[in-house]
């Protein structure tokens, strides 16, 4: 494989906007004929030159879907980077669909804590091993080791874990989500569920993804060759339906006139972007959610790279407060000692952060405290074609673009 696969950097995070900007403007280049030829290649962790490794920064909107689509079109025609350009939507697909069918998110956690409260000795033993690496496939312990020390691994890669977890293993699916949202320093309840649950043939009825040893060895460039895997599977079935989707809720807007707070979460870590009018703004806090991710201890990669990304997006609106999952109580008392009577927060989807702000919203309310959301044009425009498979998204994303004014 050419040398410009080589990335030796990709693995050291700096978790900043400036940082997420240069990874983007350093393999502009690349978004077109080299990614869409060798996107699904996993050359190992410091060959990682033929995808963007932009998907930490995106999922913190350190770097928004829309700049990245942005640049990638003013650099490339529309063909070479269809490719690029597509999986960046698939990411809004993802969440998307999730906001349309929010209990698929209740659903996963629920089943996650109760297969967590009923394993047996021998069914822990068997989820520790493939965890530390130690199940003697020898594919699946390097990714194993790979995302515990890195906090990253291909997307290929994901997709083979997964399937291996769930065929072979044949351990709960919800378990091995959970592992990967717990150290995947781009970790997104949207695609991580629905993605876990695609692999096992329950996001589309039937249809799952069942590893080949071929497959992993052409694509991993013959550094593995697994001979041991359950290639013959059948989908996973379950009684939950998540067929119909639903209205995304409404969300309370912002009165300008208002002393406001300004509330950053690693939902969003732009809020300049946001397009924002405060005149009243009393003050700036950053709350991290992360160990919200699990019940079980999250990986102190994502919690540092939160805690980074969260320091940095306050930096550039004039500082702030930083409080890690505040109670509702708490968080009141903040905003009235800063003479505030509304919290102005970029829109938040369903996951933890969700979880954690609908646990407060009684209290704020309690206090006479307005909690206001901001979506972004760009989630405003994609989430209504969300609402069954990609095809439908991927049909609209010329049109799209011209919506929302990206292409030069």
């Amino acid at each position: 494989m050419k040398d410009d696969m080589l990335q030796p950097d990709a693995l050291t995070w700096t978790a900043s906007r400036t940082e997420g900007l240069s990874r983007m403007t350093a393999f502009t280049p690349s978004m077109g004929r080299l990614y869409a030829s060798q996107r699904n290649y996993d050359l190992g962790p410091e060959k990682r030159g033929n995808v963007s490794i932009l998907s930490p920064y995106i999922r913190r909107r350190l770097v928004t879907e829309e700049e990245v689509v942005r640049v990638a079109l003013a650099n490339h025609s529309p063909a070479e980077v269809e490719k690029f350009v597509q999986e960046v939507f698939w990411r809004t697909y993802w969440k998307g669909w999730l906001e349309h069918r929010p209990t698929a998110w209740i659903d996963y956690k629920q089943r996650r804590d109760t297969v967590l409260a009923s394993l047996d000795r021998r069914q822990s033993k068997a989820v520790t091993a493939a965890e530390e690496g130690r199940t003697g496939i020898e594919c699946f312990d390097a990714w194993a080791d790979e995302l515990v020390e890195t906090g990253y691994l291909h997307n290929h890669a994901r997709m083979w874990f997964a399937s291996i977890w769930i065929f072979t293993l044949h351990l709960p699916w919800q378990l091995g989500a959970d592992f990967f949202l717990r150290h995947l320093l781009d970790g997104d309840p949207a695609s991580n569920t629905l993605g876990w649950r695609w692999v096992a043939g329950l996001h589309t009825k039937g249809k799952h993804y069942a590893a080949q040893g071929w497959n992993v060895a052409k694509f991993t460039h013959q550094r593995f060759h697994p001979t041991d895997l359950n290639e013959t599977a059948e989908p996973l079935e379950e009684a939950f339906d998540a067929s119909e989707a639903k209205p995304i809720r409404d969300v309370t807007r912002y009165d300008p006139a208002l002393p406001t707070v300004l509330l950053i979460t690693d939902e969003d870590c732009q809020p300049e972007t946001l397009g924002l009018d405060l005149p009243a703004l009393r003050g700036v806090v950053t709350v991290q959610t992360s160990a919200e991710r699990s019940p079980l201890p999250v990986s102190d990669g994502v919690a540092r790279f939160d805690r980074e990304a969260l320091a940095d997006a306050g930096s550039r609106v004039g500082g702030g407060t930083a409080m890690t999952m505040p109670r509702g109580r708490d968080l009141a008392d903040h905003v009235r000692r800063a003479d505030a009577t509304q919290i102005v927060i970029g829109f938040v989807p369903q996951g933890p952060t969700r979880d954690w702000l609908d646990s407060i919203l009684p209290d704020l309310t309690a206090a006479d405290i307005t909690l206001a959301e901001v979506q972004r044009e760009w989630d405003a425009a994609v989430w209504p074609h969300a609402t069954a498979g990609f095809f439908k998204v991927k049909k609209k994303i010329p049109r799209l673009i011209e919506e929302l004014s990206l292409a030069s």
